[in-house]
């Protein structure tokens, strides 16, 4: 593997993996390795999967969890698969559909620094930027955004966009134990970098970096009941980093 590992978890993504995406920026870029966490998944995800690695063997690997374990546990045991076969210097993972395109989420890595360990993309609209998104889930999403940010303190703007760029120092140390939500994971990074090194020195660790481009290509596979779950894993989240 490379020094730049993208880890991609699937489930069910046989019909909208954006394979051409994929191969396009694998032909460019050489020096980057594409981690694909294949989520047990109950369609053709695996032969697709199993594809992309015979054309690309240096730079395309795959994972293979035996049961589901959601979003959540793939992206950590990728990185767990990583550091455990030292494989990666600097890490990211991004959603399978491409919302954030390869380009983009490798292009972050320039924003990795002695002082910035911990670099994230964010939805946030400026001008030449484009972010196209449906109306529904920029309402909830914003509602969610603001609850986050008041009950946990944290002055994010967008912490569930799917991409993140991370050095393996901050890897080991934040994706060591399992997630206490299965959807508000990325929360639980934040807290867990808060509450490590403190609030101070922690958000001077991470940065936000808007989108230039950000496009919702599929449907949500998190369910609008959801909304109700969301407070009790807020306050698991909220009790178990306490941050100083």
């Amino acid at each position: 593997m490379n020094n730049f590992i993208i880890i991609i978890p699937c489930y069910n993504e046989a019909n909208r993996l954006p394979t051409k995406s994929f191969s396009n920026f694998l032909d460019k870029e050489k020096n980057v390795s594409i981690l694909f966490v294949n989520d047990a998944s109950i369609d053709n995800t695996l032969e697709v999967l199993t594809s992309l690695e015979h054309k690309y063997p240096n730079q395309v690997n795959l994972l293979s969890n035996k049961q589901n374990k959601g979003k959540a546990e793939s992206i950590r045991n990728g990185v767990l698969h990583c550091l455990e076969n030292k494989h990666g210097e600097f890490f990211a993972y991004l959603d399978a559909d491409l919302a954030t395109s390869l380009e983009e989420c490798y292009s972050y890595k320039e924003f990795i620094k002695a002082d910035k360990e911990f670099v994230f993309a964010s939805r946030i609209l400026k001008v030449g930027s484009i972010v196209e998104r449906k109306f529904s889930r920029f309402f909830f999403g914003r509602i969610i955004a603001t609850i986050i940010s008041n009950t946990l303190d944290i002055k994010v703007y967008d912490t569930q966009c799917g991409c993140k760029v991370f050095t393996k120092k901050m890897g080991v140390l934040i994706f060591q134990k399992p997630f206490i939500s299965k959807w508000l994971f990325d929360v639980e990074l934040f807290s867990r970098i808060l509450k490590h090194f403190g609030k101070k020195k922690g958000l001077n660790l991470m940065d936000e970096i808007p989108v230039k481009r950000w496009v919702d290509v599929g449907d949500s596979k998190v369910k609008m009941s959801y909304f109700f779950q969301l407070w009790i894993d807020l306050y698991k989240i909220r009790k178990a980093h306490k941050i100083k």
